[in-house]
């Protein structure tokens, strides 16, 4: 099947997160459709296995392969850390992840060959970053942190609250003792906690954002494949789960910093 440069981009993730990486795309890429997918009966994955992960991957890319997507985006770490090859191997679009757009920004942007990512525990022990940035330059110093509570902080809304600043703090502490100059958001909620970390780690580190990496990376694709949507009018989105749970779309809106309007409910 031929890609069209009007045919949407296709987002996909476990759940809620991999809705920055979409508000990320919109701000990029303003005129290009998009559809985005969010597992939200089977969420979270971190506590499943590496085969059904695997599954639940593949089910979900072949969705959005029917849906006519011209490109891929695997938003959720998780699924990137397990799946993202398996992926790749079968589909016929480009697929991009955000461990492998987030490693090439940290890689692209350390000065020092430090650096540091925080993520869930999941993400940090599936060592996938570190994998992705040795990959990418061998030499360099990569210090991992897994941050449990950032999730359930972001979810509650509490972005900007004394009980998150605490955390990050606390959280921080042995990543500031070691000589790293970039720090990884190794998770699609964080990017909601940036202004926050950003004062937190003041001018010690730059952070890396995965969903604005892969937001430039999307266009850079788009580009050079000549599938940039050239019409210059409203773009359609549209916004599939699994499961409708009751805090779905309040949670939704505020990862989206907008309306999602109406949901779509499908059986995979």
């Amino acid at each position: 099947m031929t890609s069209l440069p009007s045919h949407p981009i296709g987002v996909f993730d476990s759940g809620v997160g991999g809705l920055t990486v979409v508000r990320a795309l919109m701000d990029r890429l303003p005129f290009e459709n998009i559809i985005y997918f969010g597992d939200t009966a089977r969420v979270p994955y971190g506590v499943k296995s590496v085969a059904t992960i695997e599954h639940y991957t593949q089910q979900i890319a072949n969705f959005l392969q029917q849906q006519e997507v011209k490109m891929l985006i695997i938003a959720c770490n998780t699924m990137a850390a397990v799946a993202a090859d398996k992926v790749r191997a079968t589909a016929t679009v480009p697929v991009l992840d955000v461990i492998e757009a987030g490693a090439k920004n940290a890689v692209a942007h350390t000065k020092t060959g430090g650096i540091g990512v925080i993520g869930t525990p999941t993400t940090i022990n599936s060592n996938a970053y570190a994998r992705a940035i040795h990959q990418l330059n061998p030499a360099f110093r990569v210090y991992s942190q897994a941050c449990p509570l950032f999730v359930p902080l972001v979810e509650e809304g509490w972005l900007d609250h004394a009980v998150t600043r605490l955390t990050a703090q606390e959280y921080l502490k042995p990543v500031f003792v070691e000589s790293i100059d970039t720090l990884v958001l190794g998770c699609t909620h964080y990017p909601l906690i940036k202004p926050l970390l950003m004062d937190i780690c003041g001018d010690r580190m730059q952070l890396v954002d995965s969903a604005l990496s892969i937001a430039d990376q999307t266009a850079e694709i788009l580009q050079s494949r000549g599938l940039a949507n050239p019409a210059h009018t409203i773009p359609g989105y549209r916004f599939v789960v699994t499961d409708l749970p009751v805090k779905f779309q309040t949670i939704g809106e505020r990862f989206l910093g907008r309306s999602l309007g109406k949901i779509e409910l499908t059986q995979l």
